[in-house]
């Protein structure tokens, strides 16, 4: 007894150390590395905090974002249920009562594909979706989109001081798990961060464009929309306007403002857009940029300057 009670004594001494760790008050908010050690709340020793962790400005988020917009062919599409008065369509969907005013989102197909590079996402609104029928209806308009990078990161975030707890427990015989890193590895569905990575959401109005449904039509703005978004989205070619499917158009949404969060606020920008730099950057600017995990190799704490 007199061992059993040293050990998990030691055990409770050495997990105390630890929560004592993980709460210290943080010095620069990231992880580095020094001399093969991962610091998690604070900079190794020597490191300059205000070289490693400029926050970037709305411009450079606004050029980071224009590019994730050129990338990425998902965003999730939120709408509003119009009043219960509006008997349009609780019929034709069956539709139950009380759902006036209710928020509503659903992933959508996006593309960046209009010549004025304004930054305003195109979309092929399909009349009998719920989506583009609250839009119809007059409801308010914000598309979410987040960034996922195609490679996971060399790195992964995380805390020695996690293992170690788990070394102790798992020596006393109070773990459940008999390899904690091959269990890690199992469960890691999300091979990053979510958390670090940028995203932002637009809010505005869907307008439909204008020549859009003209796309057999070699060389007009219909051809040009329709070849882009079948470039993103190769399914889609079977319910382009004019489909025996469903009845569609191309329609842009009219950004209006722009809400982004870059990730850690230690090191991105959190926060409003102006619409003015969302609108202004230039298609070379977001071309030069490049995005975490848009190269293999990276690290979870890489900071911009540094991908």
């Amino acid at each position: 007894m007199t061992k059993l009670t040293t050990l998990v004594a030691s055990c409770c001494t050495a997990a105390a150390t630890v929560a004592a760790s993980a709460i210290a008050t943080p010095r620069g908010g990231h992880a580095a590395s020094n001399g093969g050690h991962q610091y998690l709340f604070s900079n190794p020793p020597g490191t300059d905090d205000a070289a490693v962790a400029r926050v970037p400005t709305s411009y450079e988020s606004a050029v980071m974002g224009r590019r994730i917009l050129a990338l990425t062919p998902l965003g999730t599409l939120a709408t509003v249920f119009p009043d219960d008065n509006d008997n349009s369509y609780r019929t034709e969907e069956n539709r139950p009562k009380g759902l006036g005013g209710m928020p509503h989102g659903l992933m959508e197909y996006i593309a960046d594909c209009e010549s004025d590079n304004l930054g305003n996402p195109t979309m092929l609104a399909i009349n009998i979706e719920t989506s583009f029928k609250n839009i119809a209806a007059g409801s308010n308009v914000s598309l979410a989109v987040q960034w996922t990078p195609p490679y996971p990161p060399s790195k992964r975030i995380q805390s020695n001081n996690r293992r170690l707890l788990h070394s102790v427990l798992s020596y006393v015989g109070l773990s459940n798990d008999d390899n904690d890193d091959d269990d890690d590895e199992e469960h890691d569905t999300v091979p990053y961060s979510a958390a670090n990575l940028p995203r932002f959401s637009l809010l505005g109005y869907v307008e439909r464009i204008e020549g859009g449904d003209e796309w057999r039509k070699e060389g007009e703005v219909g051809a040009r929309l329709a070849s882009c978004f079948v470039d993103s989205h190769p399914d889609a070619r079977f319910w382009l306007p004019g489909s025996r499917v469903h009845e569609s158009h191309f329609v842009r949404l009219v950004v209006q403002q722009v809400y982004w969060i870059g990730g850690f606020g230690d090191r991105a920008y959190i926060g409003w857009i102006p619409v003015e730099e969302w609108r202004n950057v230039s298609r070379a600017e977001w071309e030069e940029v490049r995005l975490p995990g848009e190269k293999k190799g990276w690290k979870e704490w890489s900071l911009a300057h540094d991908l």
